[in-house]
């Protein structure tokens, strides 16, 4: 049984204040944990993801958990398969990814972007983290592509390769 899924028990009332929460680093982005799925019954988790400039998440698709996105400060552009053109997300923007929907975004600012980052239910996508974490400390950087398509697969996340023409 996953480690995270073992662990989950009855939610708990959480209050988090800014800059509070276990951080890990997520290929090179700091998380910040304001919920996990232990203290929520698996009903969700909930990061605080930075967004460097110039950085992006590749097309992926969930198949166990829908997401959602709160864009607390700076922009990121936000493409999914259900829009015709990528969307321009500013703070105070929201975003839902229903599972088994592509989505992907990036930062084309010049300054750092914050979003609050729901994963529903919350133990896989949590464990996906925690293991990119783990696997940049072994490495001593963010790990190398197979790796890192190994753990999102292990997480029921799918991410997209490039069309060979």
């Amino acid at each position: 049984m996953d480690r995270a899924l073992k662990d989950i028990g009855l939610a708990v009332s959480i209050a988090r204040c800014a800059g509070d929460g276990r951080v890990i680093n997520v290929l090179g982005a700091p998380y910040v944990f304001k919920a996990t799925s232990a203290e929520t019954g698996n009903s969700f988790c909930c990061v605080e993801a930075s967004i460097a400039p110039g950085s992006s998440v590749p097309p992926h698709t969930h198949t166990h958990e829908d997401e959602a996105f709160y864009v607390l400060a700076g922009e990121i552009i936000l493409d999914t398969v259900d829009r015709p053109a990528p969307s321009r997300l500013g703070a105070g923007a929201f975003f839902f990814a229903p599972r088994g929907r592509q989505h992907s975004f990036r930062n084309e600012a010049e300054v750092e972007a914050r979003i609050l980052v729901f994963c529903l239910p919350g133990a896989g996508m949590e464990r996906m983290f925690i293991d990119m974490d783990a696997a940049g400390c072994r490495n001593g950087g963010a790990p190398g592509t197979d790796e890192i398509v190994a753990i999102t697969a292990r997480a029921g996340v799918i991410i997209a390769t490039p069309s060979k023409r």
